[in-house]
């Protein structure tokens, strides 16, 4: 196990994470899948994941903690797959617990990136962004998004952002039919576009499923042009 390549995924029981962590095993490398150690799903994660042939952190959400965790790993790469809903911070608050975009998009990623730049491993640390990140939103959503580029930019470890459009797919564990509906029509939309010569276009935004992305976020995170990179819709396909 000491010969292979360790990845760590943070945001590994979500629709891209945990097919992160699939393609990682599948590869044979040795992926280390955290999730929480207050998950009330955490036994059942830990089976999920022996049988993809993968392994489970449950390091708690503390600096000092997760600095530890990273020396201890010594990860080639780390992916920041963190990410909320507002359905799902509105029911955290009603439980207490704050769980907004700033809290878990923006801060435990900010967390994640001062463990990995602490540990002295300095592993290729890949971040899930979006598309349509700019300096000047007003989007909290995205200007989570926009603090931890920043920041991540201006640290010392190998990095690479990736920005996909719209992540939706019928292997989501919640139907979500509205994101699918808008989906199609979108995607019907752009491939009018690009019949019309608007290829770029078309790829950079249309709709991009778990899978496809968790193949496009390993291949970049090994991939040495795509270090210190932004990668967009068109090139994650």
């Amino acid at each position: 196990m000491a010969d292979r390549r360790v990845a760590f995924v943070a945001g590994a029981t979500g629709y891209v994470g945990r097919e992160v962590v699939r393609v990682l095993a599948a590869r044979g490398d040795r992926a280390v899948a955290h999730v929480r150690p207050d998950s009330s799903r955490l036994a059942g994660w830990r089976e999920r994941f022996a049988a993809m042939g993968a392994e489970v952190d449950s390091t708690p959400w503390d600096e000092a903690a997760m600095t530890a965790a990273l020396e201890r790993l010594r990860p080639a790469a780390v992916f920041a797959l963190l990410g909320t809903t507002r359905a799902r911070a509105r029911r955290e608050a009603e439980r207490g617990v704050d769980a907004g975009y700033e809290a878990v998009d923006y801060g435990l990623t900010a967390l994640l990136l001062r463990a990995a730049t602490a540990s002295g491993v300095a592993p290729r640390f890949v971040y899930l962004s979006a598309a349509g990140v700019r300096g000047d939103t007003r989007n909290a959503y995205l200007q989570a998004r926009v603090r931890v580029e920043r920041e991540l930019r201006a640290s010392p470890l190998p990095w690479t952002i990736v920005r996909p459009a719209l992540i939706t797919g019928p292997d989501r564990d919640e139907t979500r039919p509205l994101e699918r509906l808008g989906a199609v029509i979108g995607d019907a939309a752009l491939g009018v576009a690009g019949a019309l010569g608007a290829r770029t276009l078309r790829e950079r935004w249309r709709s991009i499923t778990g899978a496809e992305l968790a193949r496009a976020l390993v291949r970049a995170a090994y991939d040495p042009a795509a270090a210190g990179a932004i990668v967009t819709g068109e090139e994650l396909r």
